[in-house]
């Protein structure tokens, strides 16, 4: 009990600079959000319809996901035009949104049952509209499943950004580390998880609105 209100009390004396972080982590996290979404969602559209790039394009996807986030922090520091700081951030952790989104969008889209499709192709339906009208709208149970394991990830690994200059919720951890400050450690490990459940959350209310019901259940499974 006592660590628990030692925690509080930190997060109550050092509000001002906990909110500034928090701000600033979900400023990255929703700008590489953004991002992701439409390169990696257009990209798995794409190997859907050619299925000779997708295993190589998944298995890239693939690749990254499993390079030490530090590692990959530190390499894109290393180029001019990037250096220290959001640029470097940003890039790194939409790389790492690569494999649940177009895994996911992938393999949505080819969940799809043949027969539906074969149905929409006999009512005269053109490709653009088999997939707008039939094939993105039953896959979306999956590829929010994608979608929402990326947000939580990137929430997470936005922390490590700030040994590359991000002043974000890593901050604390980091210097919490450090200085062996239990207090600031578990504040920030605390802050990260609510921003992560919070944004879980919303996605799982948009989801919500735009599935139909009867589809939901689908998304278990990935």
């Amino acid at each position: 009990m006592e660590v628990i209100r030692d925690v509080f009390l930190f997060i109550f004396n050092n509000s001002n600079r906990i909110l500034e972080y928090t701000v600033n982590h979900l400023s990255l996290v929703l700008t590489v959000l953004a991002f992701s979404l439409v390169l990696w969602i257009s990209v798995g559209l794409i190997i859907s319809k050619y299925d000779r790039f997708a295993t190589s394009v998944i298995g890239l996807a693939n690749i990254l996901f499993v390079i030490p986030s530090i590692s990959l922090f530190g390499l894109f520091v290393t180029i001019p035009q990037l250096g220290l700081g959001r640029k470097s951030a940003a890039l790194a952790l939409i790389l790492y949104a690569m494999m649940p989104l177009v895994r996911n969008v992938y393999r949505g889209l080819k969940s799809v049952d043949k027969s539906v499709i074969d149905a929409g192709r006999g009512m005269g339906m053109s490709t653009t509209q088999i997939l707008y009208q039939i094939q993105i709208p039953m896959a979306w149970p999956v590829v929010f499943a994608g979608i929402r394991v990326a947000v939580v990830m990137i929430t997470g690994m936005a922390t490590v950004a700030t040994f590359i200059g991000e002043r974000n919720i890593g901050r604390l951890i980091h210097h919490g580390i450090t200085r062996g400050n239990a207090e600031m450690i578990i504040a920030g490990a605390l802050v990260v998880s609510l921003i992560a459940l919070f944004l879980d959350y919303l996605m799982g209310l948009l989801e919500k609105r735009v599935t139909s019901p009867g589809l939901r259940h689908s998304s278990e499974n990935y």
